[in-house]
């Protein structure tokens, strides 16, 4: 059976569990997977097995089987590293758990734009910002802020190489072309299948000025 993406909200497979998210159109979310307190842009989707907590993804982001986002930390500073100091209700009937420690995991969030690549088992840790049209090579660990239009790989990741020349990257942002409604993403799809990105800018550049 062919699976179909809709208008009118996510495509959600199997023993998945969604808690205070927001999922955009034409979303789709990979069997088994995670969503908490995270917004997940129109035409975005995850794999299989992908665990997310307290991100903000953009439009058209492509995420592989695997992957973890905003993975949360234990408190290293204090004398234990267990989740009995926040979780201890599950220990001690009639204590209470740490909202203080859940508002702060909550703030720290991970900020992902525009039609961003993210490889299989890729880990992006709290408090990271990856640029638009970026990717993350599979099993990439990223600790830090990655560019727009770039290639991290590697355990911490490091930049690869650019995907496209700066001037290039401008323009596609500038552009914008993850704004456009679904009729003109339609209109323009052979030109995304069959165009370069140089040829591509350039023709629709000079109708968006127009």
């Amino acid at each position: 059976m062919t699976r179909q993406l809709s208008p009118d909200g996510a495509l959600i497979h199997p023993e998945c569990r969604i808690t205070g998210s927001q999922l955009g159109v034409f979303t789709e979310i990979g069997a088994g997977s995670v969503l908490l307190n995270s917004t997940l842009g129109d035409y975005s989707y995850c794999a299989r097995g992908c665990d997310i907590a307290n991100a903000d993804i953009g439009k058209f982001v492509n995420i592989a089987a695997n992957v973890r986002i905003g993975p949360t930390d234990h408190p290293m500073e204090r004398a234990s590293l267990h989740h009995f100091l926040y979780r201890s209700n599950l220990y001690w009937e009639g204590e209470t758990d740490d909202a203080v420690f859940f508002e702060r995991r909550a703030a720290r969030r991970v900020n992902i734009g525009h039609d961003v690549w993210i490889g299989h088992g890729a880990i992006i840790r709290p408090d990271v910002n990856i640029g638009n049209g970026a990717v993350v090579g599979a099993g990439a660990v990223v600790t830090r802020d990655v560019a727009p239009y770039t290639v991290v790989v590697g355990v911490p990741a490091e930049k690869l190489r650019r995907r496209f020349p700066k001037q290039i990257a401008r323009r596609l942002t500038e552009l914008a072309w993850w704004d456009w409604d679904h009729d003109r993403l339609r209109m323009a799809l052979a030109d995304f299948r069959h165009l370069e990105v140089e040829a591509f800018l350039a023709k629709y550049e000079d109708v968006t000025l127009h």
